[in-house]
């Protein structure tokens, strides 16, 4: 569902792209947009799987409320953590190699992985062995969010989750995947 302050948001976003004013852009056309724009993101999670031998959720095209938070401990060939947060409809997600921090002055890197389908936010279970992640998924952590700051190198969020909680940052090195998460003092 597509939430009204959403909708604002994006119209702002069009009318910047686009030079255009806000009657020229429907609601239908929006989400229609938005749903294409999602396609393609979600396109890299779909090509990685096989959804007739996989668990996963496959992800139906629709578009959420904007605030899931979840980290999800991954016992995959080497154990880490997933963070996810709902932005431009799908997970945008970054793989943390050790525990996430619970305290300011602890950084951890977050390298981006390719976005997940909304509905990837309450997987838990057994990726089968050969398949892309094999390995055990379970919620560590979940919660919502508020975005209160995004640039093209950094996002700083409010997150309200059961282990953490409180302003973090998620910060991008030079190299684009490759990303410094930490809470705020």
């Amino acid at each position: 569902m597509l939430t009204a302050s959403c909708y604002r948001q994006h119209q702002k976003q069009l009318i910047v792209e686009q030079g255009s004013n806000k009657e020229d852009t429907t609601f239908n056309e929006s989400v229609t947009r938005l749903q294409r724009v999602r396609e393609l993101s979600l396109k890299e999670y779909w090509d990685k799987r096989r959804f007739d031998k996989t668990v996963e959720p496959k992800g139906d095209i629709k578009l959420g409320k904007g605030s899931i938070y979840v980290i999800q401990k991954h016992a995959a060939t080497h154990l880490h953590y997933d963070l996810r947060l709902e932005l431009d409809g799908v997970l945008k997600s970054w793989a943390i190699p050790k525990e996430p921090p619970t305290e300011p002055g602890i950084k951890k890197l977050a390298v981006q992985v390719e976005d997940h389908p909304l509905e990837y936010a309450g997987f838990e279970g057994t990726i089968p062995d050969g398949g892309y992640g094999a390995g055990t998924v379970e919620i560590w952590d979940k919660g919502t969010y508020e975005l209160t700051s995004r640039k093209d190198n950094m996002f700083i969020v409010e997150i309200n989750g059961a282990k953490l909680k409180g302003t973090y940052v998620l910060l991008r090195f030079k190299e684009k995947k490759n990303w410094l998460f930490f809470k705020k003092k």
